[in-house]
């Protein structure tokens, strides 16, 4: 068995792996027993009641998170040229079409966020392999295949995030920094619990929300009551 750290130890103390916290008080043990010396992410795990294997009970979705994500988002434009100006007043890191779809192709996936107009998307297409793998295709049901670039930007920019249920039925979405208060993390993280409530599939049945957890890096999961969230 691992040795435990004095930190990790120090960590176990403070927090009942057996008890279900309400979220606002389970935001603050969070922020408690992080003891990373960088400003560790705060992520969320929201295990569902659904077979993710069949199409009718697929959950994916998109959410703006009240106070961003504390992430400096790195967001590439994939964009013709009458939509250049738009993209880069809005704040997008790179912007363009040709070069960069060739940069991309050399192995250059230095970025967070793509964001593209529809007239791109055969271009775009082809990187799938490249992309795909990565989280990074452009795609519709999240806004990033857009005529609106310069609003999809700053939505990115802002704290837009998306998220989609993975093989074993869980969400899993980051929602803030361990320096941003408990207020701020609870809030982040009501506002996405409750959009995936939102988002159940009519054929899904029995329990939906199984189980949430909150943690930071390197943190032990914090368990959240789902009744504190309207779960």
């Amino acid at each position: 068995m691992a040795k435990l750290s004095k930190n990790r130890k120090a960590a176990l103390a403070k927090v009942d792996l057996e008890k279900s916290y309400p979220l606002q008080e389970a935001s603050k043990v969070v922020k408690n027993v992080t003891t990373t010396k960088f400003d560790a992410s705060v992520d969320v795990a929201v295990r569902l009641g659904v077979d993710p294997r069949k199409a009718n009970q697929m959950v994916r979705g998109i959410v703006t998170l009240p106070h961003g994500t504390g992430k400096t988002v790195r967001v590439l434009a994939l964009c013709t040229p009458d939509k250049e100006a738009e993209a880069k007043e809005a704040g997008a890191d790179f912007v363009g079409l040709d070069e960069y779809i060739e940069k991309i192709k050399g192995g250059w996936t230095d970025i967070d966020v793509i964001i593209t107009v529809p007239s791109a998307m055969g271009k775009v297409g082809a990187l799938g392999k490249i992309l795909g793998p990565r989280g990074l295709m452009p795609n519709p049901k999240t806004g990033t295949v857009t005529m609106e670039v310069g609003k999809a930007v700053k939505e990115v920019k802002a704290g837009k995030i998306d998220f989609k249920v993975d093989k074993t039925g869980i969400i899993h979405a980051s929602i803030g920094k361990a320096s941003f208060d408990q207020q701020k993390l609870s809030e982040n993280a009501a506002e996405l619990i409750s959009t995936i409530i939102k988002l159940k599939p009519s054929a899904a049945k029995g329990t939906y929300v199984k189980s949430i957890s909150m943690s930071s890096t390197m943190s032990p999961g914090v368990k959240v009551d789902p009744k504190s969230v309207g779960a």
